[in-house]
């Protein structure tokens, strides 16, 4: 398959989004690891709201195999969800 003039593997791309995807999905994890590690509270992850959002854009952006904006929509929607999930998660936790 020629993509944009360079030769990709349909299979190296799968691969690529699988994992990325399946990285994303750990946010809240590392979140809570982080957090009963006593490195960063629950407040401190709420206060810097504006670079995730930024942040998860960004992301969405290069990530998305295509480029209509509702896919990075849907993307960096996903990200920004799973930020707050785990940081409120941690709240409920530590309170």
């Amino acid at each position: 398959m020629n993509l944009f003039g360079h030769s990709i593997n349909i299979l190296s791309l799968f691969w690529f989004f699988f994992y990325s995807t399946g990285l994303a999905f750990q946010i809240p994890i590392i979140q809570i690891l982080l957090g009963f590690l006593n490195l960063v509270s629950a407040q401190q992850m709420f206060s810097i709201w504006r670079y995730v959002l930024l942040t998860s854009t960004i992301i969405g952006a290069i990530l998305t195999p295509s480029t209509d904006p509702l896919t990075q929509l849907l993307l960096s929607l996903a990200i920004v969800m799973l930020y707050f999930s785990g940081a409120s998660i941690l709240f409920l936790i530590k309170n």
